[in-house]
Formats: structure tokens, C-alpha cells, sequence
């Protein structure tokens, strides 16, 4: 008789070690899917980037310290993503979000720029871009909270912390992004 509490103990023990790991996996794979979304969002700004410089440019060619620091700031914000470190990522990704603000800055004193078609669309693309990097933010943080509460959470930590499951950092805004912003184009 004791044998068979045994071996049930055992086979409900193993059960929830199968049950608890997939979950982890499910979880672990929502993600990095989550990650894979906010990746291609950011390829998507990379890539619109040098068409606004090509345009504001036409109308503002001696404003060239915004176009390079807008520049550079797009190049550190590649080659952070190529390292694949959230942090990196982050902090690269809220510099060029600054610089481009600037750019921005720039075509209020170029009527004739703000009213031009191309810059326009270029600005909606842009808008649609940075809201849906905020929604791919937004989902990756809630798959990284559910992945965070599974490994911590006790007896599941058990399993977690046997087939090496680490907690994912959430994305957060810097200190100028929680600050009312006004935007004005």
C-alpha cells in the first residue's frame, strides 16, 4: 500500500514537472515572439529614417548638426538591436526617439516643408510605427510578467530554476518619456 502512495506521489510529482515545464516553454516562446514583433517595428523606423532626412533636407540643407546627430543616433539604435541586449537596445532606441524629436523641431521653421506631401506621409508612417513599437512593448511586457510571475512563484520556481528558466527585464520608458510631452508638427 505504501508502495502505491509512493509511486502516485512520484507520477503526480513527474506530472507536474511535464505540465509546469511546457507552460514554461509557452511562455518563454510568447517572448521572444514579443521580441520579434518590437524587432521588426524598429527595422520599420530604421528604414523610414533616412527618407525624412532626405526630405527635411530639401528644404533645411544647413541644419546638418541635426541630420548627423539623427544619423548617428539611428546607428547606434542598428547595431544595439544586432546585439539582441534589451538594455542596449532600450537606451539606443530612446536616444534616437530624441533626436528625432529635434528633426522634427526643425521643420517648424520651414513652412514650406510642413506643408509638403512627402514629409507629411513620412510623419504618419513614423506616428504609426512609434504607436505600434508601443503596442509591441506593451504585449512584450505583459508575455515577460507572465514568464517573471511562473519561474518566481512557488512550486513552479522548482521546475524553473531545475531546467535553467531566467526572468526577462521589462521594457521601461527613460525619465524624459514619463514626462508630459507636447508634440506639435
Amino acid at each position: 500500500m505504501e508502495l502505491y502512495i509512493l509511486g502516485g506521489a512520484v507520477g503526480i510529482a513527474v506530472l507536474y514537472s511535464v505540465f509546469t515545464y511546457n507552460k514554461l516553454i509557452t511562455y518563454k516562446n510568447r517572448v521572444e515572439e514579443a521580441w520579434s514583433d518590437i524587432d521588426v517595428q524598429l527595422k520599420r523606423r530604421h528604414d523610414l529614417i533616412p527618407n525624412l532626412i532626405e526630405t527635411v533636407k530639401g528644404y533645411a540643407d544647413h541644419e546638418k548638426t541635426v541630420f548627423k546627430n539623427v544619423s548617428e543616433a539611428r546607428s547606434k539604435a542598428m547595431q544595439a538591436q544586432e546585439s539582441g541586449d534589451p538594455d542596449k537596445i532600450e537606451k539606443a532606441e530612446n536616444q534616437l526617439q530624441n533626436t528625432l524629436k529635434s528633426l522634427f523641431a526643425v521643420s517648424e521653421d520651414y513652412p514650406d516643408l510642413k506643408a509638403s506631401e512627402n514629409f507629411k506621409e513620412l510623419q504618419r508612417e513614423l506616428t504609426d510605427t512609434e504607436n505600434k513599437i508601443q503596442a509591441a512593448r506593451r504585449f512584450y511586457n505583459r508575455n515577460v510578467k507572465a514568464l517573471n510571475i511562473k519561474i518566481q512563484k512557488f512550486p513552479s520556481n522548482l521546475v524553473a530554476k531545475a531546467f535553467s528558466f531566467g526572468e526577462r527585464k521589462f521594457f521601461k520608458a527613460e525619465a524624459e518619456e514619463r514626462e508630459n510631452v507636447e508634440v506639435e508638427f
